[in-house]
């Protein structure tokens, strides 16, 4: 299953946290804790997100058009989500076509 939320949602979901981290000084792993230097920094989680996106989008796509892989679920929206646990998560949600460039 693969959460293929646009770049705008995953970015903003992704900063709000961050900065929710920094301002409360929430622990993050093993006690350390996000600053504002850490979330600007070249190796950052920010980073990181705009460093593998595409590479992201991409492996989804290759994965859903390979035939030997079992079926894909993935959602593009977070209301896509909620409707199929909603229903059980028993069966695959409808599946829309991927994406074409």
């Amino acid at each position: 299953m693969f959460l293929d939320y646009p770049r705008w949602l995953s970015l903003g979901r992704l900063v709000r946290r961050t900065v929710r981290r920094i301002v409360g000084g929430h622990p993050v792993c093993n006690g350390n804790t996000e600053t504002l230097g850490r979330a600007l920094a070249k190796d950052s989680i920010i980073s990181w997100h705009f460093r593998t996106f595409t590479r992201k989008r991409h492996a989804i796509e290759a994965i859903r058009a390979d035939p030997s892989m079992p079926p894909v679920l993935s959602f593009r929206r977070p209301r896509d989500l909620d409707a199929w646990i909603a229903a059980g998560a028993h069966a695959p949600p409808t599946v829309r076509p991927a994406r074409t460039k």
